[in-house]
């Protein structure tokens, strides 16, 4: 227990201490665009927040690999690949979201990021061996190695892109991130008393550290926002948010109750369900209005909140 907190605050502190130097970095190169028609805030406010919540993950995942419980759990599941998956693809979807933050990028090509960083994760291993299907749809489906890499992938951009749409408002993005991190890191730990010396460890580890790096954002980000996390931030949280989904099928199913093996993977999903639920809105409506699924309005249920006379601060809540 001691450990994943020494994890979380390493996060924290690091990322905490690192806005600033950020937000400097961020008006020097001029990544603080004028405010639109769509956006919430009145004046121009600094992005590539998700930088220093990067420097956040690496420091907290790298402290994770040098403690003696963390650390033996890490290098169980492929010698430390796990890190090396997270730094990597994490860095990718960083530098994805930099780019588009600070120079605009065309939606294609950011969706081409996403799922190359969702491809490095299955390259080094981080990919769904099998679905827990119900009985009647044929019941637990093993993946080849085909269909593994495909869904591992897809459900990755689902979720970089359910958290990067609700990112509308301060604070909203971190906080929905942290509580469903919050709630998969609970269960990990409970669950890991059960089933120990398996891949729910790495679980509750990843989880901890992304609780360290959006506790470690949100001083900055609270109404009225010092800084954005922007694509940056908002992808690469997603990213991270889905590995720890991904990370607790590798348990042998065949030996235990699948229900509470795959409730960690429902957790975030029960919790993310509203961004979901607006992301599969926003697709239907502006693909309906014969535009791309990408281009961006002021449709999402947070602009909605807003128009309907609700204050920051209570749709925040």
């Amino acid at each position: 227990m001691r450990e994943y907190l020494l994890m979380a605050l390493v996060a924290a502190a690091v990322t905490y201490l690192l806005v600033p130097l950020v937000r400097v970095f961020a008006v020097r190169i001029g990544a603080m665009p004028e405010v639109r028609d769509r956006d919430v805030h009145t004046t121009p406010t600094p992005r590539l927040g998700g930088l220093a919540m990067y420097g956040g993950l690496v420091a907290g995942l790298l402290i994770a690999g040098e403690l003696p419980y963390a650390g033996g759990k890490l290098a169980a599941e492929g010698q430390g690949k796990t890190v090396i998956a997270l730094i990597a693809a994490g860095g990718l979807i960083t530098l994805t979201g930099f780019l588009d933050d600070w120079l605009g990028m065309d939606a294609l090509v950011k969706l081409a990021g996403q799922i190359g960083a969702a491809g490095v994760l299955v390259a080094f291993g981080v990919s769904l061996p099998w679905l827990p299907l119900p009985t009647a749809l044929g019941g637990q489906t093993i993946l080849d190695s085909t269909l593994s890499p495909l869904i591992t992938i897809l459900i990755v951009v689902v979720m970089i892109n359910a958290v990067n749409f609700v990112d509308g408002l301060d604070g909203l993005a971190a906080g929905i991130v942290g509580i469903a991190a919050m709630a998969t890191w609970t269960y990990s730990v409970a669950l890991s008393k059960d089933y120990g010396n398996t891949s729910i460890n790495v679980t509750a580890v990843i989880a901890s550290v992304l609780i360290g790096i959006c506790l470690g954002f949100l001083p900055h980000n609270f109404h009225p926002a010092k800084i954005f996390m922007g694509d940056t931030g908002a992808m690469l949280i997603g990213l991270v948010l889905a590995s720890t989904m991904i990370l607790v099928t590798p348990l042998d199913s065949s030996s235990i109750n699948r229900f509470p093996v795959i409730l960690p993977l429902l957790v975030p999903v029960a919790i993310l369900v509203l961004p979901l639920l607006d992301l599969i809105m926003a697709v239907v409506r502006r693909t309906s209005n014969g535009l791309s699924p990408f281009a961006p309005d002021r449709g999402h249920l947070h602009h909605r909140l807003l128009d309907i006379g609700h204050s920051h601060r209570r749709r925040t809540r």
